[in-house]
């Protein structure tokens, strides 16, 4: 399960107030305590400050920098942000995100092809997010296949089953989990990913559904995952779950986690 800390995001208060005072110690101490819960990446986002999102990036990337070598996953939806992360972000850099409406894959494309990048693909054109299955799987064919034609390698890619909050549609929850097993199924090489939170927001006690959410999840094909490392019940549930599901040899990784 390849696990990507979410918690350096400006959209998080906690993180905007962190940014705007650059204080750096807040910061560096949440990258070290997510590597330390064992992460694979960790996400940087700086969207929050819109007109001087370059400059915040750079400083974070910076500060992240100084603490932990972990490979990173540079979150914006500017091309410029993206690229700016990529020089300064080291190697194994996952792109967060691509789409399939063309001005957006005609610019993220070239930075993936010249930072030899991994990149999360999102299903959505120009019409923006369906809710019919059928399209949405079309369209992550359809990415795929011209990822692919652009020398970007099925194993470079993680596709999003576009996760939305079942607070508004209670369908949502199985329409990702029926994506999540034909991805899994029809696009094997692939990595599947969601961003874990996005199912519960507007709920009450979020953790709880995050976490059961997650379960189902991997056992649907997900294998990885944006999420909060710190939740120490998800963390464990994980390392459970990768034993159950043949993952885990022996169960080695779960019993020395829980040791």
């Amino acid at each position: 399960m390849i696990i990507i800390g979410e918690l350096l995001n400006s959209t998080r208060e906690k993180i905007r107030k962190a940014l705007a005072e650059k204080d750096a110690a807040f910061l560096q101490d949440l990258a070290i305590k997510q590597q330390d819960a064992g992460v694979s990446y960790i996400d940087v986002n700086a969207g929050a400050f819109a007109e001087r999102e370059l400059d915040v990036l750079e400083w974070l990337i910076k500060v992240v920098r100084e603490v932990t070598d972990l490979p990173l996953s540079i979150d914006s939806p500017k091309p410029e942000a993206l690229a700016l992360g990529c020089r300064l972000a080291g190697d194994d850099v996952i792109l967060n995100s691509i789409t399939a409406e063309q001005n957006n894959f005609r610019s993220i494309v070239p930075i993936i092809r010249e930072f030899n990048t991994k990149v999360i693909a999102l299903p959505m054109d120009h019409t923006g997010l369906s809710e019919d299955e059928g399209k949405i799987f079309s369209i992550a064919n359809s990415l795929i296949e011209s990822l692919g034609k652009e020398g970007v390698s099925p194993d470079r890619i993680f596709i999003d089953p576009l996760i939305r909050p079942i607070a508004t549609n209670t369908v949502y929850g199985p329409l990702a989990l029926n994506l999540i097993r034909r991805f899994a199924s029809s696009f094997p090489e692939t990595r599947r990913i969601c961003g874990l939170s996005n199912v519960s927001f507007g709920l009450p006690k979020r953790k709880t559904v995050n976490q059961t959410f997650l379960i189902m999840a991997m056992a649907s094909g997900l294998d990885a995952a944006i999420m909060d490392p710190l939740d120490e019940a998800l963390m464990s549930q994980v390392k459970a779950a990768q034993a159950l599901l043949d993952l885990d040899p022996y169960c080695m990784n779960y019993i020395n986690a829980m040791r």
